[in-house]
């Protein structure tokens, strides 16, 4: 499925994780690879830019960090990023430059871009979200089946096996996800495309789209 593919879904010029997409066909095979990518990575990084916190856990210097925030490594956080109050960081987690992580919102096992939002309550789990995305209040990916089998990325009647057991979902650049939406296990959401508030989106969605409901998707004029 092109539509799938990491090249389709993402300009890797807006993240610090570009050299491991760049190896992935589809996006969802970084995920295991991103804490081993984290640690390699984070050894390298400019200690002119950034500060090793603790261990495994890089932090740019002009990020702001509430002091209620916890964050687990391991972890590289970007430069002018902002982690608000009892964020909830539980490792794994690639986090780009210009970046806003909301009160109580919780991240694990994710890449995000530079300039991606996630403001209020949001749960992100083994998900990559492109430049300039952004999820509304109280939208989450899920990431694991109800009935705990491997994830499949389902296009109509294609399908991929991605054999992970978690597998979130791949937002692609310039997203908008509306407020209490769920991003189902395997979800795929091409670049610039809107999601409609209170939606349950499971498959692929084209990119310059409008999601209003499973079954009434528009492009966008």
């Amino acid at each position: 499925m092109e539509i799938c593919r990491t090249k389709e879904l993402y300009n890797l010029d807006g993240t610090i994780a570009r050299d491991l997409l760049e190896s992935c066909d589809y996006p969802w095979e970084a995920l295991p690879r991103i804490g081993e990518y984290i640690i390699k990575l984070g050894n390298a990084l400019d200690l002119e830019k950034y500060e090793q916190k603790a261990p495994n856990v890089w932090i740019a210097k002009t990020a702001q960090i509430a002091p209620t925030a916890y964050i687990k490594g391991p972890v590289i956080i970007g430069e002018n990023t902002e982690v608000r109050h009892c964020a909830f960081i539980r490792g794994n987690a690639i986090i780009g430059n210009d970046v806003v992580v909301g009160n109580s919102t919780e991240l694990k096992n994710v890449i995000l871009f530079n300039k991606v939002q996630v403001p209020h309550y949001n749960y992100v789990g083994d998900s990559i979200l492109g430049y300039k995305s952004h999820m509304g209040a109280g939208s989450i990916t899920s990431n694991v089946k109800s009935d705990k089998k491997l994830v499949i990325i389902k296009n109509g009647k294609q399908k991929i096996e991605t054999g992970l057991k978690k597998c979130g979902a791949m937002i692609g650049d310039y997203v908008e996800i509306g407020c209490g939406s769920i991003l189902n296990p395997g979800s795929v959401i091409g670049k610039n495309t809107n999601i409609y508030p209170l939606s349950s989106v499971r498959g692929v969605i084209p990119e310059n789209s409008i999601y209003k409901k499973q079954n009434e998707i528009v492009k966008k004029m």
